[in-house]
């Protein structure tokens, strides 16, 4: 968890998200710039420098998928292609009417060489946010950690989620992950399957090799050939 901007960003519940969207959040734009962090597990600086032609399309409704483009991603790795859901659709389509003529999220200041909502600003109006919902420990990270985990929880094989959220391995996405100490019971609990219940105890060597006399011919030999293996004497001179 983050103290004093130190710290992995804490990984929001279900609860923790309904407050902040109903009560931390205040405007349409803030509770949808940060639906797209937590909807595409984007990262704040690619939410910000979106679009509008990679939201909407001509004609005004929102697209089936979102395009980060290649220029906006950190390291400038790979264009990604992430789907919108029906929760996302909503937020984007209310904000429609409200979005910019090239970017999805304008900046203040049409005349600043920064165009588009500025990541730090979005960091600034978050803080302020957590603070309304009472949320500790979170910042704009937390949306992203929080989207990675819900994946892998939910049984999203890894090479899926490193298609989603871009990382260039899959070392890197591992360290997002979050794991509950209930996940880590139930992995040990696994291990009953390889119980030995119903055995009183592990079984003997006579109870696995039992003992089988030989008939009378093969014992014979077998006295003759422990005759013949006898240790040889050898003299003292």
């Amino acid at each position: 968890m983050k103290i004093e901007r130190h710290g992995q960003a804490k990984i929001l519940t279900q609860q923790e998200i309904e407050l902040l969207f109903n009560k931390g959040l205040q405007t349409a734009r803030d509770r949808t710039l940060f639906g797209v962090c937590l909807y595409t597990a984007c990262r704040i600086a690619e939410a910000c420098s979106l679009m509008v032609k990679d939201i909407y399309t001509n004609s005004g409704t929102v697209r089936s998928t979102i395009n980060f483009r290649k220029a906006n991603t950190k390291g400038k790795l790979q264009t990604r292609t992430i789907p919108v859901i029906e929760d996302l659709r909503n937020l984007l389509t209310s904000w429609r009417s409200h979005a910019g003529q090239t970017y999805l999220f304008p900046g203040r200041h049409p005349n600043h060489h920064w165009k588009h909502l500025h990541p730090d600003s979005a960091d600034k109006i978050l803080r302020k946010a957590f603070e309304r919902a009472d949320i500790e420990g979170a910042s704009t990270h937390s949306f992203r950690r929080t989207a990675l985990s819900q994946m892998s929880n939910a049984g999203i094989p890894l090479r899926i989620i490193q298609e989603i959220s871009g990382h260039n391995n899959l070392e890197q996405l591992q360290r997002y992950l979050d794991v509950k100490p209930d996940q880590v019971k139930g992995a040990i609990a696994s291990l009953s399957m390889l119980s030995y219940t119903g055995k009183d105890t592990y079984p003997g060597v006579e109870h696995e090799l039992p003992a089988v006399p030989l008939p009378p011919h093969q014992l014979s030999q077998l006295s003759q050939d422990l005759s013949d293996c006898a240790p040889e004497e050898i003299s003292d001179g």
